[in-house]
């Protein structure tokens, strides 16, 4: 498992394994990101990352994007 910060854009990934605090793990659901979800990162940039996830395209900065595991 590596974190969702170190696949290459347009790569296509399943989640894994979702870290941190549960507040965190609960927001990080409610955007789309749960354990089987298909994941693709679109693109990083000053500290965030773009990614595709459930048909939805999704901004999140690279510490949350750390927490999630693929």
């Amino acid at each position: 498992m590596i974190p969702l910060t170190l696949t290459n854009a347009g790569e296509e990934s399943i989640i894994k394994r979702i870290g941190g605090k549960p507040e965190v793990k609960q927001h990080l659901a409610d955007l789309g990101f749960v354990v089987g979800a298909s994941v693709s990162v679109v693109s990083q940039f000053g500290g965030n990352v773009i990614v595709n996830v459930k048909d939805s395209r999704v901004a999140i900065d690279a510490g949350m994007a750390q927490k999630i595991m693929v």
